[in-house]
């Protein structure tokens, strides 16, 4: 297919603040490794879950314009963002209410928030959660379903959150099999279904978790078409950073 100018909504480049880039020198690496695949925009997303990483916006905004000004020292020709992964737990209700949670948000004021379910199941006050959410105009998207225990073995049970309001991301590796057979029969599945609104590459190294979207953007185009590939990794991600969500909404329908 055509070479994309891709934006990716999910990754952890941000050095020293999770279980990413450790060190500003792979950090830098990694945007390289990004601008190669394809990606000129790049949203970072550190973890934010409490207890286990203890971020929030007072410490993440000063190392997002720290590592903001290194790349552009570096002269890496990329736009960076700063966004969250948050993981779903009581405790992170207070922390957005006190306005501690760094969301995406759109020139005209639309606000995204990047939920990680537990690995294990979907907790039973999710829905309670997505309404808050909604009640304060944060539209939820929620990230990797595909390594979902709950949805790996019950699928069809993602529908649910979509007609809850979830806006749906999978990740690059998956489409490719990174994450094996379970992830990519669920991620298989979801595509089939027109059930996911973007493609994101959730990179956090070299290594074991590089930035995959190009390859990921192929595959998609092989067995589905160019123009879906095109939507889930250019078309909606810019849409939602502009604010538009029933654009994103549209996608794959």
């Amino acid at each position: 297919m055509q070479s994309l100018s891709m934006l990716d909504l999910h990754c952890h480049y941000l050095p020293g603040v999770d279980d990413g880039a450790r060190t500003l020198d792979e950090g830098l690496a990694l945007v390289r490794s990004a601008l190669a695949n394809g990606i000129e925009r790049i949203v970072l997303t550190p973890h934010v879950h409490p207890g286990r990483y203890d971020n929030a916006l007072i410490n993440l905004k000063p190392r997002f314009e720290t590592f903001r000004r290194a790349v552009e020292s570096a002269q890496i020709p990329v736009q960076l963002t700063l966004g969250c992964e948050a993981r779903l737990c009581d405790e992170l209700l207070p922390l957005l209410e006190r306005g501690e949670v760094p969301l995406l948000e759109s020139a005209i004021g639309a606000k995204t928030l990047l939920l990680e379910l537990p690995h294990s199941h979907i907790p039973t006050g999710c829905f309670a959660f997505i309404r808050w959410l909604q009640r304060r105009d944060i539209a939820p998207l929620l990230v990797h379903p595909e390594r979902n225990k709950e949805l790996m073995t019950h699928p069809q049970r993602l529908q649910r959150l979509r007609e809850a309001g979830c806006l749906v991301q999978i990740t690059a590796a998956a489409v490719i099999g990174r994450f094996g057979a379970r992830a990519q029969r669920a991620t298989d599945f979801f595509l089939e279904k027109n059930w996911v609104n973007i493609v994101a590459s959730d990179a956090h190294n070299l290594r074991h978790r590089p930035p995959l979207m190009r390859e990921a953007a192929a595959a998609i185009a092989q067995r589905f078409g160019e123009n879906l590939a095109r939507q889930l990794t250019v078309t909606a991600p810019v849409a939602l950073t502009a604010g538009n969500f029933n654009a994103v909404q549209k996608v794959g329908a």
